[in-house]
Formats: C-alpha cells, structure tokens, sequence
C-alpha cells in the first residue's frame, strides 16, 4: 500500500519560496491594480445599494465636519 504523504506544517517551517526581490515599480504596477478594483468594487457596491451609500457618504462628511485637526 503507498504511504500518502500530505505535506504538514512542520515539513514547510524550514522552507521558505525564493523569489527575487521586488522591485518598487513592480509593488507600485501591484499596489494600482488593487486600489483600481477596490474602486471598481465600491462603485458596483454603491450601484446596487444605492441607499446604503447615500447613508456612507452622509456619515463620511459627517464624520470629516467633525474632526479635529
């Protein structure tokens, strides 16, 4: 019978995945496409809850009046 290997958190604690360095304009290319869907993800939220995101915008500038420099 085969022995059935699964690999268990001891095995993997000593290896680490070698990948080079990145670079800063490879994190800034990775950094704009996630704030780019974050945005793309709120504007479809704010479509299909319309009323939600009036009461979001409505505490946010309440919110921003408020605040003390």
């Amino acid at each position: 019978m085969p022995e059935n290997r699964s690999e268990t958190p001891e095995d993997t604690a000593g290896r680490q995945r070698v990948s080079p360095p990145e670079t800063d304009a490879e994190r800034r290319r990775r950094r704009a496409r996630f704030l780019r869907e974050l945005a793309e993800a709120r504007e479809l939220r704010d479509r299909v809850q319309p009323r939600r995101a009036k009461v979001a915008r409505l505490r946010h500038a309440m919110r921003m009046r408020t605040f003390r420099w």
